[in-house]
């Protein structure tokens, strides 16, 4: 099966501008394409895994990906998917958040000798002429055919700036400067960045009469209500330090039943074959999809030695209540008054809870645990004997799990 036919046997594409001369391209590892991503943060997240996974399929197959980290998109901010203006940010973040970026990048995209590139547009962006960009680029584009655009009529009702207005135009016209600079000539992103990309194929035609092509990328559960890479603790990181391999296994040993086969199509590196044999899996062969998810998953982005004891430490959970590989969490003496520590500070100082209030909603709820016994009073203390040594495991819903002890 040729790469295209993969892609689309694996639901990963949405939609496309030309299938005939992209499926051509691809196949033949003739297309130089890029996907962007915005540096809002110093790590990815779970919703840039299928991208990344996207790109090192194609490079595989001997295309060339380009990842555009949009240094100077980020001084303004994509409206898509907003009923806000995102924050500013300063110049010394956003270096901050690329050079992170591209060490995580690393590990799914081969950047040596020129076989893929990572490309910041503040190159060009922030050094443009305003007079001139509206010479060059303002006489392509209709106001009343953007304003139709998906990403704009969801910020309409709310106030839309005329900042966040220029976003499909710095974007279409990154497009036109990785296709002069570096012969790109293909772009891919989600199906909600479709009206931007469709305006920089266009560009391309129009200024230079040349063809470029789009295609957007089927977003899985971001398709559905942004839900991908969310848990009641809030992102699914991909720095280590921000979400432990443990959490990230759990995230993934944890998805829905109507969703794991969807995971091991589009995001894992297994064969179709092996997949398609799951397809009729129920009840405990269901939760053993999941775990070859899981693990191949966090394999990819940790290691195979990380998912090995991220595996090993959620079955030991599971089946003995041994926390040997569960991720921990440390509590000051500091920490605890005569009479302990209560269990709200306890769930923040381990990191299961944002807040007092969403800790106070979980304990209510019944959704916190120690050692296995639920906890249903918020003003319940723990000694500072009880976190001695081995230390407790603190639970909070289903999913999330830490080993706590006192320093």
């Amino acid at each position: 099966m040729q790469i295209y036919d993969e892609l689309v046997a694996r639901g990963l594409i949405a939609q496309v501008t030309d299938e005939k001369e992209i499926r051509d391209l691809v196949n033949n590892g003739k297309a130089v394409f890029y996907i962007g991503f915005d540096p809002t943060a110093d790590s990815l997240h779970v919703g840039h895994f299928m991208a990344l996974c996207l790109m090192k399929r194609l490079q595989m197959a001997g295309n060339k990906p380009i990842a555009l980290i949009g240094g100077g998109t980020a001084m303004i901010g994509d409206p898509s998917g907003r009923t806000d203006m995102r924050q500013m940010m300063t110049k010394e973040t956003i270096q901050h958040n690329c050079d992170c970026f591209k060490k995580q990048m690393s590990r799914f995209i081969d950047f040596s000798e020129g076989k893929a590139l990572m490309v910041n547009n503040a190159e060009w962006l922030l050094g443009l002429n305003y007079v001139e960009l509206l010479r060059e680029v303002g006489p392509h584009f209709s106001v009343n055919r953007m304003l139709t655009a998906e990403c704009y009529k969801q910020r309409m009702e709310r106030g839309l700036s005329f900042l966040e207005f220029n976003y499909m135009i710095m974007q279409s016209y990154d497009f036109y400067e990785l296709f002069q600079k570096y012969g790109c000539n293909m772009q891919f992103g989600g199906d909600d960045q479709w009206s931007n990309m469709l305006g920089g194929t266009e560009l391309i035609r129009r200024k230079l009469g040349k063809d470029a092509y789009a295609m957007t990328i089927n977003l899985l559960l971001n398709s559905e209500g942004k839900k991908m890479g969310k848990t009641q603790s809030g992102a699914v990181w991909l720095d280590p330090n921000k979400t432990s391999p443990f959490d990230f296994y759990q995230y993934w040993r944890n998805v829905d039943d109507a969703d794991v086969l969807k995971c091991l199509k589009m995001l894992t590196f297994l064969p179709l074959e092996q997949i398609r044999e799951m397809e009729h899996w129920e009840g405990s062969q269901l939760n053993q999809a999941k775990e070859i998810l899981a693990y191949e998953l966090t394999g990819l982005v940790h290691g195979e030695e990380e998912a090995k004891k991220a595996q090993e430490g959620a079955r030991a959970l599971f089946s003995s209540g041994n926390a040997a590989n569960m991720p921990a969490a440390e509590v000051s003496e500091e920490d605890f008054t005569e009479e302990g520590i209560d269990i709200i500070t306890l769930l923040i100082k381990s990191g299961l809870v944002p807040s007092r209030s969403e800790g106070r909603r979980a304990v209510e709820q019944g959704g916190v645990s120690v050692d296995g016994e639920k906890v249903t009073d918020i003003r319940t203390m723990l000694t500072k004997d009880q976190l001695s040594g081995d230390g407790i495991v603190l639970k909070r819903g289903k999913k999330n799990f830490r080993k706590v002890t006192v320093k």
